[in-house]
């Protein structure tokens, strides 16, 4: 079967004196529990843009979609800003990214941070925009965040290689090796983007998953809905990094997450991993969205390498 795979555009690595944008596409936050990130981010002599929705409010919302849809677009539109962090999570992001116009980005790369509700805007910039952009921490965790996770954001952002070894075996792995763009995110928003122009075209990828706080047939239901999808069907290889805070129901589900996942996935023959160092954890590793990478399933350990 031959496979498509588009040629993606790479921004080019940060430099001492470069200037990056903070943002919020999602929740609030107060202005306040930035003052750590800034302050990392200088010591990498970085400078520091704050966005205009930093301290505004909307119900849940920093600002309306308006006001954060704006905000982002300047920064999309701004060739001097080299980076645009995302804050935090939470719930937004799909609200406002048919409201962008990444054109811009398309013609001056630059890169796009964040995970979790920032999903969305990965899956975007790769299906529709063939960029690139970092799955890694955002400034809502620096402070918990372990030191190798804080390293892997900078290392991606100045553009250095990023090369995870060692990441323990679990008793579900699929042994294999698989050389592929890495793509994927957050599994709800994974799922919320089928059926729009952010969905995922994962055939011949690497796929990664993570999740937070979902009840544990949620996570089965839709484990379904991207096997239905044909999401699937023709990977490369799989990885599957937090699985966190997971509920059930008083009456047991009978499976955890990850065995619900490597449930909806025996029926395949590519390499699947668990235990990988992202997502909602303190360990939360720079993973280049749209990247290609070598992943190494083996019997003692695993391992991905961007190359």
């Amino acid at each position: 079967m031959s496979i498509h795979l588009p040629k993606i555009q790479t921004p080019p690595p940060l430099k001492a004196g470069d200037t990056i944008a903070l943002v919020a596409t999602a929740r609030k936050i107060e202005s306040d529990a930035l003052l750590f990130a800034v302050q990392l981010f200088e010591s990498w002599q970085l400078k520091v843009v704050w966005g205009e929705t930093l301290n505004k409010s909307h119900h849940q919302f920093a600002g309306t979609d308006p006001e954060r849809s704006s905000d982002l677009q300047q920064y999309v539109a701004q060739p001097d800003i080299k980076a645009i962090v995302c804050v935090r999570g939470g719930y937004g992001s799909m609200r406002i990214v048919d409201a962008i116009d990444f054109a811009p980005i398309m013609t001056t790369p630059k890169w796009l941070v964040g995970y979790s509700d920032v999903t969305v805007l990965h899956n975007h910039l790769y299906q529709q925009c063939h960029l690139a952009s970092i799955h890694a921490s955002m400034p809502i965790n620096f402070a918990t965040n372990s030191m190798e996770s804080i390293e892997s954001l900078r290392k991606a952002l100045f553009g250095e290689s990023l090369c995870y070894e060692n990441i323990p075996t679990h008793p579900l792995n699929r042994i294999g090796m698989a050389y592929a763009p890495v793509v994927g995110g957050n599994l709800s928003l994974l799922c919320a983007n089928i059926g729009t122009p952010s969905e995922l075209d994962t055939s011949g990828k690497i796929l990664f998953l993570e999740d937070l706080d979902e009840y544990l047939y949620h996570i089965d239901r839709m484990m379904v809905q991207l096997k239905r999808s044909n999401k699937l069907t023709n990977l490369a290889g799989l990885m599957v990094g937090g699985m966190t805070d997971m509920k059930d129901n008083a009456i047991p589900f009978g499976s955890n997450a990850y065995e619900i996942i490597a449930e909806h996935t025996t029926a395949y023959t590519y390499p699947v991993g668990f235990n990988f160092p992202f997502g909602h954890i303190d360990d939360n590793r720079a993973i280049i969205h749209g990247a290609r990478a070598r992943l190494n399933v083996e019997e003692k350990h695993s391992s991905l390498l961007f190359q």
